[in-house]
């Protein structure tokens, strides 16, 4: 037998290669076989066979007729609420108040009877949203009813919580009867948190009463969430348990820390029981998170007691000594053994939290030198230092000391976890030793700028740390079997620490500086030049360490750039002027322009790689602070906006920053625009709105012929936007019926030719538009100009015509489903 040729590596590339060809081939076949197929599933009869797919599997629809029913449903039962509260409240006609209960109540009778039909339809959809209007119109009668019986012995809020119990009751009873409705059960859990609450309030309870009526309200919301099965029903109650559990503990924290006493701490331990048993009952991360509640109330319940017999300056160590019986109460003995894991664990977070915000809160009275308030800005009367507490300042060198130890005897125990311990210990002691430097001049009484030279070496200490961090863990053997790892990992914690430092430093040197103006600019300055000196030494591989430098430094030569241009004698609008020049410069610096006269070698040698974009974006938010300085000169404002809008049509010419430069200097310079014609005291919008949204939507429809697939938010939006928004606007206080009238054509027009194609963006925007003018505007003068026609009488035409459509839209989906069923059993 001959041996196989095997082919050279050229003869089986090119054998790869026409595979590859060929799969490629038929993938795109397959694709744009699926898309016909998705097209015809779509259609109205998709049982009806057609040719082979074409290329162009045609327009996308975006919305589905359920999206177009909800809409069209939802659309039409706000409208008819519109028209019932306008009915209800503003339409008296000739009726009055009787007349107007005696009909409404006619029409709930037959909105409540409606549904009924509807389910046995099959029609779901259409019966929930009259079940809703339904309920809203119980609503409604109960304040017909308090306006025509007029209850004056109950007053407001008792007649209110009568009737919420009422509905409550009834919503109940009716969810119960049409078990397919999903609205009125969950619509009776919303209307029961409110009859024991407004009755304390109409029994003139204090605060005290009301958190124990919303703990009662809660407690009954938690048993009703873990005995019902509904799942909207228990997700109701569950939220309808947290916001009045919570509501009750909050208000009886707040009456503990006001007053104190008995009553409150009894409050907060019921509540910590309510939580405790729900977090008993339902287990898992729930439980978890329900005992961490539990467990922060028990101990703000057994502290506030102690907070009775113990001197004030002793109530925070009353509330530590509970934490930590409570984790002694469930981590050891009987309580470890009965008390389930989850719950445990929870209060053991909880403990924890307590004791970590202890020693938080203990720390200022171990830096109780730091007691110098931030003076006020550019009084002129300069903070003098304490003069004292010096046994904080030696705690605090005590505790650094106790790191260091700690960070030798880890290195000296080997090991990953030691050797990261210890470095975790040195840069404990790094923070503590910059804290120390940091309150040692103000505790020793030093006048005000050797505070402000002493922690501006600070500062800059910390940023040497965290640009050359291997001072930290100088004299740390590697641990065995790291291979070098630990050490560029101590090296990333140290770098960190020493920023975070820094960044805390230079915030609290800034606050310091705002005595006097030199302060301030020194200030301002000395970090402006130590944040720059950081970005340009920070190694490559710590971009993040340059890239936040970069930033800090942008903020504080910004602050610099705006203290000066206020120090000058500016006003605002010329602060915010001065300020563009922050943004000019991080766009050059973005851009890697060098300077003028810098030779051709060092070009691009100003590029911050990495950090370009963190400091365009730093610029970027100067820009928007100059934009808000110049709001109350419009004349500035439209100036600064199109000097922003140069500033980033500059940035748009770099190709990886067209995509979201470009569309931002077109929204700027159309801001400047419509400033400018403010300034001109332009008061019809739509002269120059039109302009700019027909062409949109002519772009747009071209952009979907050219490409199908793209988004009606893409296509569409903008210029639909820019047509109906400002008309919108102009209409809400437009004392005319012609604008309102035609806008609101417009958007019932919008709203149905989104509905026919449907297309979400104008199918949601129309709708929007026409449900806020029908609301506010469109029903009152249609009236007027009708004459006869009362106000509610037009949005509830809408309302019921919107019903109408999309009772038909889920008819024909019902009717498409069983035809599908019907062919799918045929053979």
């Amino acid at each position: 037998m001959g041996t196989v040729p095997v082919p050279s590596p050229a003869e089986e590339l090119v054998l790869i290669d026409r595979e590859l060809a060929q799969l490629e081939a038929r993938r795109s076949w397959l694709l744009a076989r699926r898309a016909w197929l998705v097209s015809v599933s779509t259609a109205r009869s998709p049982w009806v066979a057609a040719a082979p797919g074409p290329k162009d599997p045609g327009p996308v629809r975006e919305a589905s007729v359920w999206g177009v029913r909800t809409v069209l449903l939802t659309l039409g039962g706000v409208l008819l609420v519109i028209a019932a509260l306008a009915f209800t409240l503003v339409s008296w006609g000739s009726l009055g108040i009787g007349g107007r209960a005696a009909v409404l109540t006619a029409v709930t009778v037959a909105a409540l009877a409606v549904p009924v039909t509807l389910v046995r339809r099959g029609l779901g959809a259409t019966a929930e949203t009259v079940a809703a209007l339904a309920l809203v119109l119980t609503v409604l009668d109960a304040l017909a009813l308090y306006l025509v019986a007029e209850p004056w012995a109950w007053g407001g809020t008792g007649y209110a919580a009568v009737a919420a119990a009422l509905l409550c009751a009834v919503w109940a009873g009716y969810g119960a009867a049409l078990a397919g409705l999903r609205v009125p059960l969950p619509s009776a859990v919303v209307a029961g948190q409110l009859p024991v609450l407004l009755g304390v309030l109409a029994a003139d309870g204090d605060a005290s009463a009301v958190a124990w009526a919303l703990l009662v309200t809660g407690a009954a919301d938690a048993a009703l969430a873990v005995t019902v099965r509904p799942v909207r029903v228990r997700v109701a109650a569950w939220v309808a348990a947290g916001v009045t559990g919570g509501g009750a503990v909050l208000t009886g924290a707040s009456v503990s820390v006001a007053a104190g006493g008995v009553e409150p701490a009894a409050l907060l331990a019921a509540g910590a029981v309510l939580w405790l048993a729900v977090a008993w009952r339902v287990g898992g991360v729930a439980a978890r998170a329900c005992a961490v509640v539990a467990g922060l109330v028990a101990v703000a319940a057994w502290g506030g007691l102690l907070r009775e017999v113990l001197p004030g300056e002793w109530a925070a160590v009353g509330h530590l000594a509970c934490a930590v019986a409570l984790i002694a109460a469930v981590g050891v003995g009987p309580g470890a053994r009965v008390v389930p894991v989850a719950v445990r664990r929870g209060l053991a977070w909880a403990s924890s939290g307590v004791l970590g915000l202890g020693l938080l809160g203990a720390v200022p009275w171990l830096l109780g030198a730091l007691v110098v308030r931030v003076p006020e800005l550019w009084s002129g009367v300069a903070p003098s230092g304490s003069g004292g507490p010096w046994p904080a300042v030696v705690a605090v060198l005590l505790v650094a000391g106790v790191l260091l130890s700690a960070s030798v005897v880890g290195a000296r125990a080997g090991g990953p976890k030691g050797w990261g311990c210890a470095v975790a210990a040195r840069c404990g002691a790094l923070g503590l030793g910059a804290l120390t430097g940091f309150v040692l001049p103000v505790a020793a009484g030093s006048p005000y700028g050797v505070m402000l030279g002493a922690q501006s070496l600070v500062t800059a200490a910390l940023l040497a740390v965290a640009v050359r961090p291997g001072v930290v863990v100088v004299g740390l053997p590697e641990a065995p079997g790291t291979a070098g790892t630990g050490t560029g990992a101590g090296r990333a914690a140290a770098a960190g620490t020493g920023a975070g430092c820094a960044v805390a430093a230079a915030s609290a040197l800034v606050a310091l500086g705002l005595a006097t103006e030199t302060a301030t600019l020194s200030v301002l300055g000395v970090l402006g030049v130590l944040f720059t000196g950081a970005a340009v030494s920070a190694g490559g591989e710590r971009g993040w360490l340059r890239a936040g430098s970069a930033c800090a430094a942008v903020l504080a030569w910004a602050g610099f750039v705006g203290a000066g241009a206020v120090a000058a004698g500016r006003p605002a609008h010329g602060v915010a002027l001065a300020l563009l020049v922050v943004p000019g410069a991080t766009a050059l610096l973005g851009m890697g322009v060098p300077p003028a006269r810098a030779p051709s070698k060092a070009r691009g040698r100003f590029r911050l790689g990495p950090a370009g974009a963190p400091v365009e974006l730093t610029g970027a938010a100067v820009g928007v602070v100059s934009v808000g300085l110049a709001v109350a000169r419009p004349a500035v404002l439209a100036l600064v906006l199109g000097l922003c809008g140069v500033l980033a049509a500059g940035t748009a010419l770099r190709v990886e920053r067209r995509r979201v430069a470009g569309p931002v200097a077109a929204a700027l310079f159309l801001a400047a625009t419509w400033v400018r014609l403010a300034v001109w005291e332009v008061a019809v919008p739509e002269a120059y709105a039109l302009p700019v949204a027909v062409p949109a939507l002519v772009v747009g429809a071209l952009r979907v012929r050219r490409d199908p697939a793209v988004g009606s938010w893409s296509a569409y939006g903008p210029g639909l936007g820019a047509g109906l928004l400002p008309s919108l606007w102009a209409a809400w206080g437009d004392p005319g019926w012609v604008r309102p009238l035609l806008l609101g054509l417009v958007a019932l027009g919008v709203t149905l030719a989104g509905a026919r194609l449907r297309l979400r963006a104008p199918l949601v925007l129309g709708g929007a538009v026409l449900a806020l003018v029908a609301s506010h505007e469109l029903a009152p003068y249609v009236a007027q100009v009708v004459g006869v026609l009362p106000r509610w009488l037009p949005p509830a035409l809408a309302g019921v015509l919107l019903l109408a459509v999309g009772a038909t839209y889920e008819r024909r989906m019902r009717d498409v489903r069983r035809m599908r069923e019907a062919v799918g059993r045929m053979r």
